[in-house]
C-alpha cells in the first residue's frame, strides 16, 4: 500500500506540478533526489501532530543538499477538507515553536481543497489537489532563495490559474491522476 500512495503522489508531482509548472522550483529538488515522501499511519490529528513534529526535526538535522523538502502523506486522517484546513491552524502553531526558528513552511495539499470563494470544482482548485492529504514541509532559505532567483514569482498563483484554465477538466482528466 505504501509503494501504491507514494507512486501516486510520485507521479502528481512529475505529472502536475512539475509537468504544468504549477511550482517552478519543484523540478529541481526532484531531480536531485531532494524531496522526502513519508506516509503518516495516523488515524487522529494528536497522531499526526507528532509525526509532523518528528519530520520538521529531521529536515531540521539534514542538510539541505541532501534533504530540502518533505511531503508528509497522510491517507488516513483529515480525509474531510474542512477538518483538514482547521488543522492547519495547528501546523502554523507547530512550526512558529521557538525550537524551529522561523525556519520553515507549510503548503496544504489535498484532494478535494478549495481556495476561498470558490465552487468545489472550479479548475483553479486543482492547483493544491494532491492525490491524498499531505503537509509540503518547505525550508524558508529555500523558498527565499527560490523566490528571489525567480523573476515575477508573486504572480505564479495567477500563471497557475491561467494554465489549468486553458486545461480544463479535461485536460486535467487526461493527466490520469484522477484517483
Amino acid at each position: 500500500m505504501n509503494e501504491t500512495i507514494i507512486a501516486a503522489t510520485r507521479d502528481w508531482l512529475e505529472k502536475a506540478v512539475i509537468g504544468l509548472n504549477l511550482c517552478p522550483f519543484a523540478k529541481a529538488v526532484h531531480v536531485k533526489n531532494q524531496v522526502r515522501y513519508v506516509i503518516s499511519r495516523a488515524t487522529t490529528t494528536e497522531a499526526l501532530l507528532g509525526d509532523l513534529l518528528v519530520e520538521l526535526r529531521h529536515l531540521q538535522k539534514t542538510a539541505p543538499e541532501v534533504l530540502d523538502t518533505t511531503l508528509l502523506i497522510h491517507p488516513y486522517v483529515l480525509t474531510d477538507f474542512l477538518d483538514y484546513n482547521d488543522f492547519l491552524d495547528t501546523v502554523d502553531m507547530a512550526t512558529a515553536e521557538p525550537e524551529f526558528n522561523d525556519a520553515f513552511q507549510v503548503a496544504s495539499l489535498h484532494p478535494q481543497y478549495q481556495f476561498a470563494g470558490t465552487e468545489l470544482d472550479d479548475i483553479e482548485n486543482y492547483t493544491n489537489r494532491a492525490p491524498y492529504p499531505t503537509l509540503h514541509l518547505l525550508r524558508e532559505d529555500s523558498v527565499d532563495r527560490a523566490v528571489d532567483a525567480f523573476p515575477d514569482a508573486d504572480r505564479i498563483a495567477d500563471v497557475n490559474i491561467e494554465t489549468l484554465n486553458k486545461l480544463g477538466h479535461g485536460g486535467w482528466a487526461k493527466l490520469g491522476l484522477l484517483k
